[in-house]
Order: structure tokens, then C-alpha cells, then sequence
């Protein structure tokens, strides 16, 4: 299969260094006209500026008051455009390359503190002895209450070599335990896999930069543990996947296709869309495959089911994903900010749009939510967020659906679902699906 290197970025990921101009002149009277609004428009903000850096009641921080502006004014066109001033750019390229300085461990937040999900293996913290239930409560000295979960993994990142200590509270440890680490490169596992049984299971988590090639190795390690006559199928797992890399996103949905158009993309100007399509190769033989998503699918994630699925290559099951089908490109500006701009939409092989619609699964399988989030808002779409671009496949029922998948497999209700199927032991119409020999010769 081979990789395409593309200059299109999804869910706040980098897409290009292309650089933008203005053209003057074009358009004769009404063009300058416009342009004399504009300018006047300008100056206005320009007093204004003058007016508060002068005569505000303490002394502003001017780099700020611009920022603010700046968001202020790209904030108005969509919830996802946005500037990145130089620190917000340079995390961003971290996160897209997949690998960071830091600890080494996956966290959430419980009771107001860091709860360790797990130490990576290999990593720092797995070193230093930090174990999987272990509560975070204070950071060189500095207590975790009070601070979101961004904030406290943002004091946890730093540069490799440097050290950090933790104050970790301990199930069965009389006294909190002070641990000192040394942060170093932690690459980010994109993909992680499992054999269950007669079953490969294949969690996407990100579309970075890596994403890609793990997913291979996944594959390829599955194919050594289940014989190829004992293999059942597949689960590819979605479900709480934000999106990441467009280039990833489709080398992925290629990885399972054998031809056709996997998304295409299409923005301001009616003539300017760019497709993308399938390389002969299906990297798992034709075997059945089921795809999981729920709320927390968005982006890259729904440009890979949206594109098995409109195929007939795969079985959706869930629930509505996000809903983000718009395409932001990244420029980079002066002093290394960038400016994040939506500047087209994605829509799957069947033509379809999913902004503020999102994937509607083949079957509907909704996950049970725990006493402790009963009630709570865990389903928030694109459909819902404020300023979002209107689909235009959107409608009143919009976009979403609970984004919470169980820690414990064993209570995972669509997990299982799905081995039921691929084990013969339920049916469902919509599975296995019948290739759709239309859309594999769009």
C-alpha cells in the first residue's frame, strides 16, 4: 500500500504551510468600495486599541488584548477556527507527531485529583514504580485540586531530562508517597490490539503520524496469533477517537478497501474538490469486520467508517458519532503561531455530509451509562455547539451520543455485541453486509 502525503489536517491537526495573499485591485468600484468599509472597520478597532491600552483602569497586557481579537474574530465563524499563538502551535506539532516529553502514564480525573488509568510500559513512570489506580495529588509541591485535567497533564509534560515530583496517594499506603521522575521521550501508542479468542480487536485511539504503521504491526501480529481458518474477523475500534491526520485517515480506510473513493473534500469555490481513492490491497483478506463509534467518534474516526460503511466493507455498530465534518488547514504565521482556518468539508464515498449529522451506525447498540453519570450532559454533538457550520445532510435530530465506553471489557455492551456477531452466536441483518459494487467503481 502506499502512503500519501497530504497537505490536509483534521480535528486541529497540522495541514500545510501553504502561505495566503491578498490580491488589490480586482473587482473595480464595488471591490474598492468594500475594501474603503473594511479599512474604516480597521480603525475603529485601531482606536479602540489605542483607547484601552491608554486609559483601561490597570495596564493591560497588549500581546494578549491582540490574541483575544484575533480568536474573538475567527471564533465568530465556526468553533473550530482558531489562533495558535506559538506555544499552542508547537503543542499541536507534538501531538501530531505522537510523541512528547513526559512521565508515561494514561490519566483522567477522579474526585478533584489525577487518577492513573496506567503507567505506559517502558516509560519513566513505569520505572519509577507509579501503579494503575494511584491518585496524583500533588505536582512539584503544588496541590492538583483546583486545576482541570489539561492543566495538570501540561505540568507533567516538560523537557526530557528534567525532573518532577509527585505526591501519590495509594490504596493501602498509611502515608502519600513522594516519588521523583525524570521525564523522557514518551511515544504515544495511536494503536493498541488485542486476540480475544477467535477475534482481532484493533483500538484506534488518535490519527498521528503513527497511526498508519502501527496499525500494520497490529495486523500483522494478529495474523501470527489466530490461524487464518480460525480468524472470525475483525472490531475496529473508534469509539472515543477525536480524529487527528486526513492522510492517516485514509491509508487506514485503504488498509481494508480494494478500490474506489474513500472521502473527498470540497470548499469555497464549487469547482475546487479533491478526491481520494482506494489502492488494490485488503489487508485483512476479505475477512468480516465491524466497526465501533458512539459519541466520541469525530473527524478523521467517521472519514474511516463513513467509508467502510458507504463500501459495504464493514458493519457500523453503536451510536451517532460527533459530527465534525469540516476540514481545517493549519498556516503557519510569523514568530511560529499559526492560524487554524476551516476552509472546506468532507464528505464520505456516497456523497454524503456528516457535518452535524455524524455516522449512523447499521446497528444501533446503546452503551448502558454508570449511576455516577446518570443525568449528566455525555452526549454533546457538533449539532450542538455554538456558531457550528449547518450540514447539509443535517437535521432536527442532529449529532451524537453518549461518549463513554466501560474501563472493564466484561461490561462493555457493544464490544461484545459485536463478537456475538462475528461469532455466529447473534444475527442482524445488517451484518455481514453485502459489498456494494456501485460505490467500489466510484
Amino acid at each position: 500500500m502506499i502512503r500519501r502525503s497530504l497537505s490536509l489536517l483534521l480535528a486541529g491537526a497540522v495541514i500545510g504551510a501553504s502561505a495566503m495573499s491578498l490580491v488589490h485591485g480586482a473587482g473595480g468600484a464595488a471591490a474598492n468600495a468594500a475594501g474603503s468599509e473594511t479599512y474604516r472597520q480597521l480603525a475603529i478597532f485601531g482606536d479602540i486599541f489605542e483607547r484601552v491600552r491608554a486609559q483601561y483602569v490597570t495596564p493591560p497586557e497588549e500581546k494578549k488584548l491582540v490574541e483575544s481579537a484575533i480568536n474573538g474574530m475567527l471564533s465568530s465563524l465556526d468553533p473550530h477556527s482558531s489562533y495558535l499563538n506559538p506555544e499552542a502551535a508547537k503543542d499541536m506539532r507534538v501531538q501530531t507527531r505522537g510523541e512528547f516529553g513526559g512521565l508515561g502514564i494514561e490519566v483522567t480525573m477522579e474526585n478533584e485529583l489525577v487518577k492513573v488509568i496506567a503507567p505506559i510500559e517502558g516509560t519513566p513512570a513505569e520505572r519509577a514504580g507509579v501503579l494503575a489506580g494511584d491518585l496524583i495529588a500533588e505536582i512539584d509541591g503544588e496541590e492538583v485540586r483546583g486545576l482541570t485535567l489539561s492543566e495538570a497533564v501540561d505540568k507533567m509534560r516538560g523537557a526530557v531530562n528534567t525532573p518532577i515530583e509527585l505526591t501519590i496517594l495509594r490504596e493501602g499506603a498509611a502515608e502519600p508517597i513522594k516519588l521523583t521522575i525524570v521525564r523522557d521521550i514518551i511515544k504515544v501508542r495511536a494503536v493498541r490490539h488485542r486476540v480475544e479468542q477467535d477475534v482481532g480487536y484493533i483500538k484506534i485511539n488518535s490519527f498521528t503520524e503513527k497511526t498508519f504503521d502501527d496499525l500494520q504491526t497490529a495486523i500483522d501480529d494478529i495474523k501470527r496469533q489466530i490461524p487464518q481458518d480460525k480468524l472470525k474477523g475483525y472490531v475496529l475500534d473508534l469509539r472515543l477517537n477525536p480524529g487527528g491526520l486526513l492522510d492517516q485517515a485514509v491509508s487506514v480506510s485503504d488498509t481494508f478497501l480494494e478500490r474506489g473513493e474513500i472521502v473527498s473534500t470540497r470548499g469555497r469555490d464549487p469547482k475546487n474538490i479533491t478526491r481520494f481513492d482506494a489502492r488494490s490491497g485488503d489487508r485483512i483478506d476479505g475477512k468480516p469486520m465491524i466497526v465501533l463509534v458512539n459519541g466520541g467518534s469525530a473527524s478523521a474516526s467517521e472519514i474511516v467508517a463513513g467509508a467502510l460503511q458507504d463500501h459495504r466493507r464493514a458493519t457500523v455498530l453503536g451510536t451517532q458519532s460527533f459530527g465534525k465534518g469540516s476540514v481545517q488547514t493549519i498556516i503557519p504565521l510569523a514568530e511560529s503561531g499559526a492560524l487554524r482556518l476551516t476552509t472546506a468539508l468532507y464528505y464520505t464515498p456516497a456523497g454524503t455530509s456528516i457535518q452535524g449529522k455524524g455516522i449512523t451506525p447499521d446497528i444501533k447498540v446503546e452503551q448502558p451509562l454508570p449511576e455516577d453519570l446518570l443525568g449528566r450532559d455525555v452526549s454533546r454533538g457538533e449539532s450542538e455547539l455554538k456558531g457550528h457550520i449547518r450540514g447539509t445532510q443535517e437535521d432536527d435530530a442532529g449529532s451524537g451520543s453518549a461518549a463513554y465506553v466501560p474501563p472493564d471489557p466484561k461490561d462493555d455492551v457493544q464490544l461484545n455485541y459485536a463478537f456475538d456477531l462475528l461469532r455466529g452466536v447473534r444475527a442482524d441483518p445488517a451484518f455481514p453486509p453485502s459489498p456494494d459494487k456501485a460505490a467500489l467503481n466510484r
